[in-house]
């Protein structure tokens, strides 16, 4: 499957469901609702920034308090798109709206709608720690990198299938080995509390 049909974020296999766009609408509900959200990520489309398997936490915000290079969540037909904010367009010949893309895709996705914006990344649930949106404007140069770097390799992944499975095969693997790991600590504490 090319990184085009590649699911972007969703709830659990839903891209073959009728539940998908229901699922999508709860999810975009409960964020509008609450102001924050946590969700996996399912597709492939943001590697190396963001992989399956993924928790994140979405904060909503106004469309134009988001910049770009920010990881935002975006709502179209029904489906989800948690992708790097590209920019905005407003003017007498383009309705207003914005462009989003994946790190690993080969180009932007069709501009969406202003009211389709839900929130942006504020963190990595699995890493504890969070993801300072200022941080990824131009102004703080190390993070900046980090963003051109990300993308850069997305594109490698983008157009190298054996280099985007073999980064899939190291990534599951390094997280078995931490389940794992985690799998025998609780055992231990558990045995420990018994004795």
């Amino acid at each position: 499957m090319s990184p085009l049909e590649k699911n972007f974020l969703t709830l659990p296999d839903t891209t073959r469901s009728g539940w998908s766009a229901e699922g999508s609408a709860l999810v975009a509900e409960t964020l509008r609702a609450s102001g924050c959200s946590r969700l996996r990520v399912h597709g492939e489309s943001m590697l190396p920034a963001l992989w399956p398997g993924d928790v994140v936490e979405i904060a909503s915000c106004l469309p134009e308090d988001v910049r770009p290079g920010e990881i935002v969540l975006a709502l179209r037909d029904g489906r989800l798109f948690l992708h790097r904010f590209v920019g905005r367009f407003n003017g007498p010949c383009k309705p207003s709206g914005f462009l989003l893309r994946g790190d690993s895709m080969p180009g932007p996705d069709p501009q969406f709608p202003t009211e389709a914006l839900l929130g942006r990344l504020v963190q990595k649930v699995d890493e504890a720690r969070a993801v300072c949106p200022a941080a990824l404007r131009r102004g703080f140069r190390a993070k900046w990198l980090g963003v051109r770097w990300s993308r850069a390799l997305g594109t490698l992944l983008c157009h190298c299938g054996v280099a985007r499975r073999l980064a899939l095969k190291l990534h599951s693997r390094r997280k078995a080995r931490e389940l794992q790991d985690s799998d025998a600590a609780a055992d231990m504490s558990s045995a420990e509390m018994g004795a």
